[in-house]
């Protein structure tokens, strides 16, 4: 029997707003902003790229750009996206 592996897809395991919110705090406590975007790309992907592109404004397709890994996107297209998956940032001391 050949065993074969396959590509890991952690969208497929973004199913809550618990589980999104602790992978988000871990990439952040990285402070890596490819990974950062990455991560914000997998949430997107989790929730469905169609709808996240309704609510942001923003063209599908540029939204796989957007969070492609050496991606630099502005600043206010980040928090678009983050809008429409529901999350807030929120700064803390």
């Amino acid at each position: 029997m050949k065993n074969e592996l396959t590509d890991f897809d952690i969208s497929q395991y973004l199913d809550n707003k618990e589980v999104i919110a602790e992978y988000l705090t871990q990439v952040l406590e990285d402070g890596d902003i490819d990974e950062l975007m990455m991560a914000i790309g997998n949430i997107a992907k989790a929730k469905g790229l169609t709808q996240i592109s309704k609510d942001s404004g923003l063209g599908r397709e540029s939204l796989y750009k957007t969070f492609n890994k050496g991606a630099k996107p502005r600043f206010d297209t980040v928090v678009r996206v983050l809008n429409s998956l529901g999350i807030h940032l929120k700064a803390t001391v």
